[in-house]
């Protein structure tokens, strides 16, 4: 069954993913708004709305119907500074976020996570993204979509070597390893909004990329 959103809550919009997320979201006529808080000011547009500052702030101040919620955040420890920070980010920033897309009425909440997500994992990175995903379960959502796909490609804000070498190689891995243009993921997530499906459902990279086709 498919049921159009009509009220969007994003998070992210400014991200890899999130910024192609809020082009596609803003593209489609049944969409009667977008509310993306963000930083640094986005392009104005007549149905998107776009309070700015530190996201943690701008939550308890959001207002407004909401029926679908997308969270785009994404770090590492690498690109917050520590772990303490990235763990303050991909865990305690998203659950806040959900809680209060919850409260402002969303049913159906997409997160984009990733491929090793685990709360046992021995890797924080993989462990910090599980315990994201059982927290958001948590929360007791209609609709609960988790995607999670491999490696983002695309230019970053921090210009680093290893992914310059490595984006060519991720391009051309076999299945559920091959990294994911994010146009393509946005894509993926846009089709995953439509669908009514209570419950939960984790979607791997392999059905990530046949969907973003």
């Amino acid at each position: 069954m498919y049921l159009t959103p009509q009220h969007i809550l994003i998070a992210g919009a400014t991200g890899l993913a999130g910024k192609h997320l809020l082009d596609r979201l803003l593209t489609e006529p049944t969409i009667a708004r977008v509310l993306a808080p963000t930083r640094q000011p986005l392009a104005e547009h007549p149905r998107l709305e776009n309070p700015q500052g530190p996201l943690a702030e701008l939550l308890p101040r959001l207002s407004g119907p909401v029926d679908t919620a997308f969270c785009c955040i994404g770090s590492s420890a690498e690109q917050a500074g520590s772990q303490e920070a990235f763990r303050a980010i991909d865990h305690d920033l998203i659950l806040a976020f959900g809680g209060r897309a919850r409260e402002m009425g969303a049913r159906h909440l997409l997160v984009i996570s990733a491929r090793c997500a685990d709360p046992r994992s021995s890797r924080a990175y993989c462990q910090v993204k599980g315990e994201m995903e059982e927290g958001l379960k948590a929360q007791g959502w209609p609709q609960l979509t988790i995607a999670r796909p491999t490696q983002l490609l695309g230019p970053r804000r921090e210009l680093r070597l290893l992914d310059q070498l490595s984006d060519p190689l991720l391009r051309l891995t076999p299945g559920h390893y091959r990294a994911i243009d994010p146009c393509a993921l946005a894509r993926a997530l846009w089709r995953l909004a439509l669908e009514e499906e209570d419950g939960i459902r984790v979607v791997e990279a392999e059905e990530l990329h046949r969907l973003g086709r």
